[in-house]
């Protein structure tokens, strides 16, 4: 059994920058995939970020490209997600999750553990 707990949610303003993070406890080894999910209100659950349990492969959707980073520290069994350049389209529920896989899925329903979820609210 996995469980994830995520982190470092909250208010910040236009322009500004936040840290997820998202600490795994259980059995997660080499072969997991770990990804970072969003979802607004009254929208559909969406693919932000994924990364390798060994952070070799990394992926995102393009609406983040170049502004959001995902990392992965093995020994601490945690996944970030720095967020920079934030804006309104980015306010969210945000939510972690990993599955056993060889590759980085885009779809949720390819995960089998996720988080409670955490609160990104950008605002001024």
């Amino acid at each position: 059994q996995v469980q994830l707990v995520e982190s470092g949610g909250g208010l910040v303003q236009p322009g500004g920058s936040l840290r997820l993070s998202c600490a795994g406890s259980g059995t997660i080894f080499r072969g997991y995939v770990m990804g970072w999910f969003r979802q607004a209100p009254g929208k559909e659950r969406e693919f932000v970020a994924g990364i390798k349990w060994t952070g070799t492969t990394t992926d995102y959707a393009e609406s983040v490209k170049d502004r959001f980073t995902i990392s992965i520290d093995n020994a601490k069994n945690t996944v970030y997600l720095q967020m920079n350049s934030l804006n309104s389209e980015d306010t969210a529920v945000y939510y972690c999750t990993t599955t056993v896989g060889a590759r980085i899925y885009k779809n949720g329903a390819a995960y089998s553990y996720w988080g409670q979820g955490t609160q990104v609210t950008v605002a001024s």
